[in-house]
C-alpha cells in the first residue's frame, strides 16, 4: 500500500495535496461525498448496475471470484477495491470492449482525481472519499455491464454507500477490527457492515458468529431485503478436491479455486450465490473458468521467482499473506496447516504489524505450527516496532528474532538449521504484503 510517487502533475502531486484537505486520513461521513458528486453531476447515478460487498475478511477475495467468473462469461466489469498494495491504480480497474479489464492509466487516474480535487475547491475531505468519487466517474464514461464496489471500511457510512439501488449486496464474514472506528463489540461492527443493506435488495450472507447474524437479520427485516444466508440458503463445501455449490437454482460441481485455502472455497461460493441472486443468467462453464483463472494478490500466494524468492535456497517455498487480523491469522494458519500434511516442511514466519491490530491473537494463531518468528519493521505511520512484535511472540511461545528488512529476514530464514528447506511465510499487514511485493518486483498487474 506505497503512496504514489510525487510528480508534477503526477497521481502522487494530485495525492500529496489530497492529503491536506482532512487532519484525519479515516472519518467516516456520507455528508463530504454527498457534496462532491452534486458538484461533479452525480456521476455516481451513471453507473452500470452494480454489486456492492462489504465484510471483515474475504471481501477482496470475493470480488475477485466474482470478476473472474463475469469476465470468463464475456461480461464487461469495472471493479473498486481497496486498499492498493504498490500502486494507487490497483483500486480501479476498467473494463475493456474485449477480453479483462485492465488497471486504470496514470494520466487517466491523474486527470479524474484532478477534476474531483477542483470541484471539491478546497473543502475538507478525505482521500478515499476522493478516490471513490473518481471511481464514480471513471466508471460512468467508460462502458461496462456491471460494477463491483469493495467497501472501504465499515458501511454504513463508507463513501461507496451512495450507491442506492445495487443488483445486490454482500457481506462476508464480520469479525474484530478497526474497533477504533467501528465499535468494540461484534454486534456494533455487524451494525456497520449491514448499513449497505438497501430496501429490496436481495444481500448474500456469508457465515457468520450468532450476534452478528442476528445483527444483519434485524437489518435486512427493516429494509424488507430477501437474506440469502451461507448454511442456509446456499452452501459451498470441498468434496474430493473440488467445488461444490448448491442453492435452491440448482448445484454446480467445480474446480477446487485457484485461490488457496479453505475459506476460498466459502468466499467463492459467496460470490456465487451473489451473482445468482443478482438474476445474472450466466453459463456453469463461466463458473468453472472463474474458479481457475481468478487472481488476488497477497493472499496466500506462492512467490516462486522474483528478487525476494531468489534469497532462499531453491528448495525453500515463499508464500506471502496479507492477513491482519485474529480470524485472517486463524485462516491462514489452517491453509499452511494443510500445506503441511501435504508437503511437511518447518514453518518461518516474517511479521510487520501495525499497532492498531491484536497482534498477539494474531500471532497465537501460529503457536505449535510456526519454528521461528522474524519480526520486521513496516515503513507506516503507527507501525509496531520489530522489537515489540518479537516479544509478543515469544510471550506466547513462539521462538522469535528481529530482522533489520524483509531481504535481511529471508536470508536469515534460509540459514536456519531446520531440515528440510524451510517454508517461508511473510504476513501480518498488508502494508508489509505491498512492501514485500515491490521488493520482489512483481507488483499487481
Amino acid at each position: 500500500m506505497n503512496e504514489p510517487t510525487a510528480g508534477a502533475g503526477s497521481i502522487g502531486a494530485v495525492h500529496a495535496r489530497l492529503l491536506a484537505l482532512h487532519p484525519k486520513r479515516i472519518d467516516l461521513s456520507l455528508g463530504r461525498i454527498e457534496r462532491l458528486v452534486a458538484a461533479l453531476g452525480h456521476p455516481e447515478r451513471g453507473l452500470p448496475p452494480v454489486i456492492h460487498v462489504a465484510g471483515t475478511n474475504g471481501k477482496g477475495s470475493t470480488v475477485a471470484f466474482m470478476r473472474a467468473i463475469l469476465e470468463a462469461a464475456g461480461q464487461r466489469v469495472h471493479v473498486y477495491t481497496s486498499p492498493n498494495l504498490v500502486r494507487l491504480n490497483e483500486r480501479f480497474r476498467l473494463a475493456r470492449p474485449e477480453g479483462e479489464g485492465q488497471l486504470v492509466g496514470d494520466a487517466e487516474l491523474a486527470d479524474a482525481l484532478g477534476e474531483c480535487e477542483a470541484k471539491n475547491g478546497g473543502a475538507p475531505i478525505t482521500v478515499f472519499e476522493m478516490e471513490t468519487a473518481a471511481a464514480f466517474l471513471l466508471f460512468s464514461r467508460h462502458p461496462a455491464d456491471i460494477a463491483l464496489f469493495e467497501v472501504g471500511l465499515g458501511g454504513r457510512l463508507d463513501a461507496t454507500n451512495i450507491i442506492d439501488k445495487p443488483l445486490a449486496s454482500v457481506i462476508t464474514r464480520v469479525s474484530l477490527d478497526h474497533r477504533d472506528f467501528l465499535g468494540e463489540t461484534l454486534q456494533a461492527i455487524a451494525t456497520e457492515k449491514a448499513g449497505i443493506i438497501k430496501p429490496g435488495v436481495p444481500a448474500v450472507i456469508a457465515s457468520q458468529a450468532g450476534d452478528a447474524l442476528a445483527v444483519i437479520e434485524r437489518q435486512a427485516a427493516r429494509m424488507k431485503a430477501p437474506l440469502k444466508i451461507a448454511g442456509e440458503h446456499w452452501t459451498a463445501t470441498e468434496e474430493r478436491g473440488r467445488l461444490v455449490y448448491q442453492d435452491d437454482d440448482g448445484l454446480l460441481d467445480l474446480p477446487a479455486p485457484r485461490l488457496y485455502g479453505r475459506h476460498q472455497f466459502e468466499n467463492a461460493g459467496a460470490a456465487i450465490a451473489a451473482l445468482r441472486v443478482a438474476g445474472l443468467k450466466l453459463p456453469p462453464a463461466a463458473y468453472e473458468s472463474g474458479m481457475v483463472r481468478v487472481d488476488w494478490p497477497a493472499r496466500m500466494q506462492r512467490l516462486a521467482q522474483g528478487k525476494l524468492a531468489c534469497l532462499l535456497p531453491p528448495e525453500s517455498e515463499l508464500w506471502l499473506d496479507g492477513g491482519h487480523n485474529a480470524d485472517g491469522g486463524r485462516a491462514i494458519a489452517a491453509a499452511i496447516a494443510d500445506l503441511e500434511e501435504r508437503v511437511p516442511r518447518p514453518l518461518v514466519l516474517i511479521v510487520g504489524m501495525m499497532s492498531t491490530k491484536d497482534s498477539e491473537g494474531f500471532l497465537r494463531n501460529f503457536t505449535g505450527l510456526a519454528r521461528r518468528v522474524i519480526a520486521v519493521p513496516i515503513q507506516q505511520e503507527k507501525a509496531q516496532s520489530a522489537a515489540t512484535l518479537a516479544a509478543i511472540a515469544s510471550r506466547i511461545g513462539l521462538p522469535s528474532m528481529v530482522g533489520r528488512d524483509i531481504a535481511s529476514a529471508l536470508d536469515v530464514a534460509g540459514k536456519l538449521d531446520l531440515h528440510p528447506a524451510p517454508r517461508v511465510l511473510i504476513t501480518g499487514s498488508l502494508y508489509l504484503a505491498g512492501e514485500a511485493l515491490a521488493a520482489n518486483g512483481t507488483p499487481p498487474v
